[in-house]
């Protein structure tokens, strides 16, 4: 079996001016790059990209609410239309940076509320999938294994990846219960 090591980049300038994030692109396989709808900026968006590019780690669109006062941590009740056609726009952006700089966007992982909210929320998750149908070419979603998102898209025939956090706990759903748990590792005896 393959793991791949995902981790969210491109947020802050702080945590790229300490080195967090370039420590972090020496370490994983795919980096969730912020295309800067939740937070980050075009210049922190390229050089992210840039430093991916040189360590050959993926580049992957970490879509988002158009949330900066939230951090993209906050539900937005969005038209499905209207998220779709955000969610375009950022996976566009994010892959002009990456091009720019000899690479390519080559996966989607929705951000916080957005995450969780296409666990089950159908029509946000139908958006979501709508906007990868519409792409110029298949790429992977990345979300929970009882994503009503991973379902819809799979069931459209695009690619899925399903993904689990350590340091999580999950419920007899596979639903993480973040951030309630956050950073305990809980054994759950489903029905037992």
């Amino acid at each position: 079996m393959r793991v791949d090591l995902n981790a969210d980049l491109g947020e802050s300038w702080q945590r790229w001016r300490t080195g967090e994030d370039v420590l972090l692109l020496d370490v994983v396989t795919s980096a969730n790059v912020c295309c800067g709808a939740y937070a980050g900026d075009a210049e922190l968006v390229a050089q992210t990209c840039g430093t991916a590019v040189e360590r050959g780690v993926a580049i992957g669109a970490q879509v988002g609410y158009p949330d900066r006062a939230g951090f993209g941590r906050v539900f937005v009740d969005m038209e499905p239309a209207d998220l779709t056609d955000e969610v375009v726009r950022q996976v566009h952006a994010l892959d002009d940076a990456a091009r720019a700089v000899g690479g390519e966007v080559t996966y989607v992982k929705p951000h916080g509320a957005l995450y969780n909210a296409i666990v089950h929320h159908e029509a946000q998750a139908g958006a979501v999938v709508e906007a990868l149908r519409v792409l110029d070419r298949p790429l992977p979603l990345l979300g929970l294994p009882a994503s009503r998102a991973l379902a819809l898209a799979a069931d459209a025939g695009l690619p899925v990846v399903r993904e689990g956090f350590a340091d999580r706990a999950y419920t007899c759903l596979l639903y993480t219960s973040y951030p309630a748990h956050a950073g305990r590792l809980l054994a759950i005896a489903c029905g037992r």
